[in-house]
């Protein structure tokens, strides 16, 4: 009995002492401001499932708004900032903040500013461009990636703002949250999920709550 209770002791010690609640994420990054926020906790291994949680902040802490979801990340896994590279096909790990939503449609549900993706409109990817990890529109003559996909990926989406203030050439472009390919099917360093739940995403995201989105490992 004596040892059991040391190690209750022990172990609500060692809680107590963690900056999360033992059902929850590391939030110590979140900006003071922020009270809505995705957390990433990607498995180890091929290929590079997830789940993406998403939580609100209020007087009493953090809670969660749902129920975690199935994700995928980039082919090579999670990689630290410090590593993230053009092409590299890893997603950068971090607390970022989240950017304006787009898609196909001229109007989704959402309280994150929305832009609607044409013909018309690429994502530059060539580190050597003024515009490197832009969205512009007129097809440009450097590589760059179409904003308005035939294969629905980017149905839906928002934007990750990862190498976006400043702008590094070469760290890394066009990071999004979008609708998968599949369970099976790593990105190319975005976060993605199924339609229905990037839909879910979006209609809770505000952009008053100022969200970010936290990727680790799990």
């Amino acid at each position: 009995m004596t040892f059991v209770l040391r190690a209750l002791v022990v172990t609500w010690g060692l809680l107590a002492s963690c900056s999360v609640r033992p059902d929850g994420p590391r939030l110590d990054d979140v900006p003071a401001a922020t009270t809505q926020a995705l957390v990433v906790r990607a498995d180890v291994g091929a290929p590079p499932r997830a789940i993406v949680e998403a939580w609100s902040r209020d007087a009493d802490g953090w809670r969660r708004a749902f129920a975690p979801m199935d994700a995928v990340v980039g082919r090579s896994g999670i990689v630290a900032n410090a590593a993230k590279r053009e092409g590299d096909g890893g997603t950068p790990a971090g607390t970022h903040r989240l950017g304006i939503a787009f898609g196909a449609a001229a109007h989704v549900a959402t309280k994150l500013d929305y832009r609607q993706a044409t013909a018309n409109d690429w994502w530059i990817d060539e580190p050597s461009s003024p515009s490197y990890n832009r969205w512009v529109s007129g097809k440009p003559a450097v590589s760059a990636e179409a904003m308005l996909r035939t294969d629905g990926q980017y149905e839906l989406g928002a934007v990750i703002e990862w190498n976006t203030s400043p702008v590094v050439p070469g760290r890394g472009s066009a990071i999004f949250l979008h609708v998968w390919k599949g369970p099976d099917r790593p990105t190319a360093g975005c976060v993605a999920l199924a339609r229905d739940d990037v839909a879910t995403l979006l209609a809770w995201l505000d952009r008053a709550a100022e969200p970010v989105i936290v990727i680790e490992t799990r």
